[in-house]
């Protein structure tokens, strides 16, 4: 049975192939060709690297072949004798001068190594200026002991108007090889066999950098067991198979600050540590932009950090800042824009309009008008391209800041102003129009409503956009739509109560109060001086609260709007009563009550009731806040009709927690922990909300009443599962709070 081994040469299985393909034994060709068998033999299994002249000659004769494949056949005879590329001829494929200084790539270099010990071929992605050369370059240079064949550069050009055709950098290659221009085949399949044939018992690396796509580097690909190839890319190269892909992001802070030192000098960085953090925050962490910027220092010794800082800090000015001799960030972004797609284009530029931070299929709809399946296969372009990034959440992208700009620079070039403004109202129409549709799913009285499925739908959508509808709020204020931004305020009042932790709400009904005091809508201002007052009750100082809700209720009395003076008289009783002015908040608190009998039970009644309940006990009349919040319990199943399940659940989930509260101070512990137990069921079993937050401050609290309730295994219980919930930022319950309550918590009584 013939035999070839990992080891043989390029010749001897190339031998090996078209002795089969010509269904001829080792004694049928050595008889043919007048050579020994042993002498094919070794040949065929690498014992002997290449054929002498005369032997490959008769070889090819008896095998029959012509034209091209006898060409390729005494070639790799040829090259197996010589092992040593012709220099003259490599030196057109020489490394690049490395970067002396990788600054930040410390670890992707580390990963890059150890993806390139396997061999085969390993792609460096990430969008323009990331630094991808940089960091190939450097690992070649290090990996190059163990490619005693050569390492190899070519420069695809892939982003130029004319990339380096696949023909020019296979005769690049095969002449650093040591194929002489008259062996080089004439067609472009032939010259990849070639190359492949020459490479496959070699030990080579290949460096092709700045590759356009697939096609462009497939044919170069160095297959060989022994073999490297390295590819540069700003796309992911999705199309290629078995290749290992290292994606490239900008410098984190810290690394971009020491890459400018690196330009400028250490000793002005330290002058300005806190503007050379601006500076490089402006530069997108973007080692190219940072590069250039520092460049430009370095050429202006005489320039503060602040002076750069303060023209960066202008976007309209910002890509043309970043610019220093032939550098230019904004001819980076250029060349991969100009290589999309039309239709991609159109949507590259037109998501500049979208006005938060990321965005997904439903605001790309928006923007480009296009049709759901079209603006999938385009923003799929626009990530291949690395002009969008993925995020951590499925199906959502957003710009890089610097490409950000670059893309409304290229919306106010290629776009007319009626255009732009068209774009604009219809981003704004849907993300308002949405978000207050999205919010009125959330009051007690909701009726129907067409655009959402469900509440849980309807918070899904907030959540998952918030960003934007809040930033279009913001926008709508400066173009002057203030009546979708009072409506807006308006809608968010009930759902900012299950995320109270979550959003700038003093942010966005301080926005509500701008747009009502703008439209002089006074019955508007006293319920959002209400809103504005609530979302600022946890900031420490209560009188600016207190003279906020005053306010509300001189505006409410002024319009004779009895509702929103019951709310201000609510908001009243809870701040007095954090300001310790308990007969005044106990005052307040029950006219709120009184005031409420005139509207809805659920919208009204049932919330001010509760907070008469909260005032009584914090101002130390117990047994009257137990009463009032018992007899609210059970008014509240006589009005279970009035409000949807998710609604009533909450709310007694509030009073059923307030009345664990009251137990707890009156020290009745196995009621409260009960008690606190209810509530919890209830806030687990309710989808939206600041969910982990409520659970683990109620099952906390829960675990210290079964504590004192002498019951320590429930404590423990609970108070773990308080610390496993714990798993937001901004609660107002600490782990340290928990930790020590477990720690004065025996884990059994006899303890």
């Amino acid at each position: 049975m013939d035999e070839v081994n990992e080891q043989s040469s390029a010749f001897g299985k190339l031998l090996l192939s078209h002795r089969r393909a010509a269904g001829l034994s080792q004694a049928a060709l050595a008889r043919l060709a007048g050579v020994s068998i042993r002498a094919l033999r070794d040949l065929e299994r690498g014992r002997a690297q290449g054929a002498k002249q005369r032997s490959a000659e008769v070889l090819a004769a008896a095998l029959t072949l012509t034209g091209t494949q006898r060409e390729l056949f005494l070639a790799a005879a040829k090259e197996g004798r010589r092992r040593v590329p012709n220099l003259s001829a490599a030196a057109l494929c020489a490394l690049p001068p490395r970067v002396q200084s990788l600054v930040g790539r410390v670890r992707d270099l580390a990963r890059l190594r150890a993806e390139a010990t396997a061999g085969g071929v390993v792609a460096v992605i990430g969008p323009p200026g990331v630094g991808k050369t940089s960091l190939a370059v450097a690992a070649a240079y290090e990996l190059s002991h163990r490619f005693p064949d050569g390492c190899f550069f070519v420069d695809m050009r892939g982003m130029d108007d004319q990339p380096l055709a696949v023909r020019g950098a296979l005769d690049r290659l095969l002449r650093a090889l040591g194929v002489t221009p008259a062996q080089i085949p004439a067609s472009e399949p032939e010259q990849a066999s070639l190359l492949r044939v020459l490479l496959d018992s070699r030990r080579v690396l290949v460096l092709l950098d700045n590759a356009t796509d697939e096609a462009h580097v497939r044919p170069l690909l160095a297959t060989g067991r022994g073999c490297l190839t390295l590819i540069t890319c700003r796309r992911a190269l999705g199309g290629l198979e078995h290749v290992r892909r290292l994606w490239l992001d900008p410098l984190s802070r810290a690394a971009a600050v020491e890459l400018l030192s690196v330009t400028v000098g250490s000793a002005r960085v330290e002058a300005e540590p806190e503007v050379a953090a601006e500076l490089v925050r402006l530069c997108g962490h973007l080692p190219l932009a940072v590069r250039i910027a520092a460049n430009r220092l370095a050429n202006r010794p005489h320039w503060s950090f602040a002076y750069l800082v303060n023209e960066l800090r202008d976007a309209r000015l910002r890509l043309s800042s970043l610019s220093s001799g032939d550098l230019q960030v904004r001819s980076a972004f250029e060349i991969s824009y100009r290589r999309l797609s039309a239709a991609a284009r159109v949507l590259f530029r037109r998501l500049a309009a979208v006005p938060g931070p990321d965005f997904g299929i439903e605001l790309a709809e928006v923007v480009s008008a296009a049709t759901e399946p079209q603006v999938r296969l385009h923003l799929e372009e626009l990530a291949e391209a690395n002009l969008v990034q993925a995020t951590q959440t499925t199906g959502r992208f957003q710009f890089h800041d610097l490409i950000r700009i670059y893309a409304a620079e290229r919306l106010e070039a290629d776009e007319q102003v009626a255009a732009r403004e068209r774009l604009t109202g219809a981003v704004l129409d849907h993300l308002l129009g949405t978000a207050i549709a999205a919010g009125r799913e959330f009051f007690p009285d909701a009726r129907e409503n067409h655009q959402f499925a469900s509440k849980d739908e309807a918070a899904g959508w907030l959540d998952l956009e918030a960003g934007n509808w809040q930033a279009a709020q913001e926008l709508a204020m400066r173009l002057g739509r203030e009546h979708e931004v009072l409506e807006l305020a308006k809608a968010m009042h009930w759902y900012s109560d299950t995320r109270f932790m979550r959003h700038p709400w003093d942010r966005i009904f301080g926005l509500g109060v701008a747009a009502a005091r703008t439209l002089g809508s006074r019955r508007d201002l006293a319920t959002l001086l209400n809103f504005l007052g609530w979302a600022r009750r946890d900031r420490g100082d209560d009188e600016p609260v207190l003279r906020t809700h005053q306010e509300a209720l001189a505006v409410a009395q002024e319009v004779d709007d009895r509702q929103e003076q019951a709310w201000a008289h609510a908001y009243l009783g809870t701040t007095l009563m954090r300001l310790g002015r308990s007969e005044e908040a106990r005052e307040q608190a029950l006219e709120s009550t009184r005031l409420a009998e005139e509207f809805g039970w659920w919208s009204m009644q049932a919330p001010l009731r509760y907070r008469l309940g909260r005032v009584l006990r914090a101002t130390g009349r117990c047994d009257e806040a137990l009463a009032v919040l018992q007899q609210l319990i059970e008014d509240a199943e006589r009005h279970r009709d009035g409000a949807s399940p998710e609604s009533r659940r909450w709310m007694i989930g509030f009073v059923v927690e307030e009345i664990a509260h009251t137990l707890k101070e009156l020290k009745q512990w196995r009621r409260a922990a009960e008690s606190y137990r209810e509530a919890r069921t209830a806030y687990t079993s309710y989808a939206a909300g600041d969910r982990a937050h409520l659970v683990a401050t109620i099952a906390f609290h829960e675990g210290t009443a079964w504590r004192e309730a002498g019951e320590y295994p429930k404590a423990r219980e609970c108070l773990n599962l308080a610390l496993d919930a714990l798993t937001e930022q901004n609660v107002s319950l600490r782990r340290e709070e928990v930790l020590a309550e477990l720690e004065r918590t025996p884990s059994s009584p006899g303890r």
